[in-house]
């Protein structure tokens, strides 16, 4: 096994704890991230802007899910965590699409997907 499959692997197994973390609280997204900066740095292109994906994807659930928090006493919260929920699958299928064809994900600086 090559170095680039074996950094393809590792991005496959931190999207997938971040999928898993939508179901444990976000607990497994922490072992995501802490991968992620880890492989992030000894990692050749386009896997390196997988890593900064997500890491980005991580501190950027973590400010949406204070907003969510902060808004559930007024309901809106409930919406907005659902939103969140959509927002990190479509950001994982999106990373784990393209460590498919072998590319980086598009436009890895966006808040949206």
């Amino acid at each position: 096994m090559s170095a680039t499959e074996d950094q393809q692997n590792i991005a496959k197994v931190i999207y997938i704890l971040y999928l898993v973390s939508l179901v444990t609280g976000g607990v497994t997204a922490i072992v995501g991230v802490v991968l992620a900066y880890f492989y992030q740095d000894s990692s050749d292109e386009p896997m390196k802007d997988h890593f900064r994906f997500q890491i980005r994807t991580f501190w950027m659930a973590l400010l949406y899910s204070f907003i969510c928090g902060a808004t559930i006493p007024v309901l809106i919260g409930f919406v907005f965590t659902v939103v969140l929920f959509i927002w990190m699958i479509a950001r994982c299928v999106k990373g784990l699409n393209a460590i498919g064809r072998n590319e980086a994900p598009a436009d890895i600086t966006t808040w949206w997907f």
